[in-house]
């Protein structure tokens, strides 16, 4: 099964690049995007039926991604909900996991290890 993913980040070349590489490499189809907290929240609480995945940076244009991740807190176990951030830190990943995201990924050295967890959210939808 391809994982209907939804995308939160407010660089338009890091975005466009991901989605790239996770439809070709980890059966994921984009179901939409977002550049600031609102945009994200919003879609996410009206199309709550209507996602598998949700990548979530955490600074974005407006607001904060963890403004996001704590809007998502409440939502089915079907549905996961990653950090795709430059700074995940020790600290990050603790206040990330508070928030109950299932994954914590750095943009710099860990794309590798993020299209592997999507394969094997795909795999284990089938």
């Amino acid at each position: 099964m391809r994982l209907k993913t939804y995308i939160v980040e407010d660089n338009p070349t890091i975005r466009e690049n991901l989605i790239g590489t996770l439809e070709e490499l980890a059966r994921i189809d984009a179901v939409g995007s977002a550049e600031t907290e609102n945009e994200g929240k919003a879609w996410l609480a009206e199309n709550s039926e209507d996602w598998d995945l949700a990548i979530v940076d955490l600074f974005l244009k407006q607001g904060s991604g963890l403004g996001v991740l704590a809007a998502c807190r409440d939502r089915p176990s079907r549905q996961k909900v990653v950090v795709l951030s430059n700074y995940a830190t020790a600290d990050i990943r603790q206040r990330c996991t508070q928030l109950g995201v299932d994954a914590v990924f750095d943009k710099s050295n860990e794309i590798d290890a993020l299209v592997d967890y999507c394969i094997q959210q795909s795999a284990a939808a089938d």
